[in-house]
């Protein structure tokens, strides 16, 4: 279906004039949005088709609070914005929606029904972002009567924690709406990077496949454990990343000439490792190898608490690290 772009010079609402937020997919990703959003003072409209769903939600958003509380990412006595679950987008109509986090299932047909749904009911200046993980901002618009004010958000799991949103503009996207939704994110509170340009699975999402895949290559060479691998991420690698990315931790490895020093010195080395990581072919054995691991990792300890978990010790990472200011934009 072609696009439509018959509004390309709609100016975008700025961050200062958001008050209220559709929150459309109450899923993992779609309950945590609406956690944040309301705990940073906005009110939310959480729009979910499932019954079992929009019951999960109020529950979910206030478990989302203590964890931001927790992490001193809201003040535990400070205001929440108002959160109402709805069953449809048609009933956004007249709603007076200032921006769009859309979290539905990641399918493209499925996204793309649902943003041409948002695209036909809301005013023309309300942007609508994308929580998708991989999918084109170019193939999610397609078919929109304004697919300027279209683009990705996607943000790092959990929304409500971690602070990450990608934002990608395709093919139709106006730059001042990327440019807009990088202001809206950062007065949120978030720390926006845009994209030059679309790329399967953005920038995140393509740094931990890299990760995993040489983490399941691991394993099935027979390296290492599924826990040892694990273990080594996040008893020393992933420590380190959470301060320093990959190429300030090489800069801070160069000695006093830094990222050219280390080069100096490593690469030869360096060349060495990345010709020998492996290759990897998904397939039963290896999925039910890696699985086994993870099992035998966990034992007893159901997702759930795994994840209530994870978000304690993130909240406790993230309260050490506002403490320490960085001295460089990180």
């Amino acid at each position: 279906m072609a696009t439509m772009n018959s509004a390309k010079t709609v100016t975008p609402r700025a961050a200062d004039r958001i008050r209220r937020i559709a929150v459309v997919g109450a899923g993992t990703i779609g309950t945590s949005w609406a956690g944040y959003f309301s705990g940073s003072g906005y009110d939310v409209v959480v729009v979910e088709p499932q019954a079992a769903a929009r019951e999960r939600v109020p529950d979910a958003v206030a478990q989302c609070h203590r964890a931001m509380a927790a992490a001193r990412l809201r003040d535990p006595a400070a205001a929440t914005g108002a959160v109402t679950v709805i069953e449809a987008i048609a009933a956004l109509d007249g709603a007076a929606i200032d921006f769009v986090q859309e979290n539905v299932r990641e399918e493209l047909a499925v996204k793309q029904v649902t943003l041409r749904a948002l695209d036909a009911l809301l005013p023309p200046d309300v942007l609508i972002a994308s929580s998708t993980s991989g999918l084109g901002a170019s193939d999610l618009q397609d078919g929109c009567v304004h697919p300027q004010r279209v683009l990705v958000g996607h943000p790092m799991n959990p929304p409500h924690l971690l602070p990450l949103v990608e934002i990608v503009g395709g093919r139709a996207t106006s730059p001042d709406a990327v440019q807009a939704a990088a202001g809206i994110y950062a007065a949120m509170g978030k720390r926006p990077v845009v994209l030059n340009r679309e790329v399967i699975g953005h920038l995140a999402t393509r740094l931990t496949v890299a990760l995993w895949r040489e983490a399941a290559c691991l394993v099935r060479d027979g390296v290492a454990s599924v826990a040892d691998v694990d273990a080594a991420v996040t008893h020393g690698l992933g420590l380190r990343l959470a301060v320093a990315g990959p190429h300030l931790s090489y800069h801070l490895g160069g000695g006093d000439n830094g990222l050219a020093g280390f080069f100096a010195w490593a690469r030869e080395p360096l060349q060495g490792w990345c010709d020998d990581l492996g290759t990897l072919t998904l397939d039963a054995d290896l999925e039910a190898k890696l699985a086994a691991g993870i099992a035998a990792a966990v034992g007893d300890h159901g997702v759930a608490e795994l994840a209530q978990w994870r978000d304690t010790a993130l909240a406790g990472v993230l309260a050490q690290l506002r403490e320490t200011p960085a001295p460089i934009d990180r």
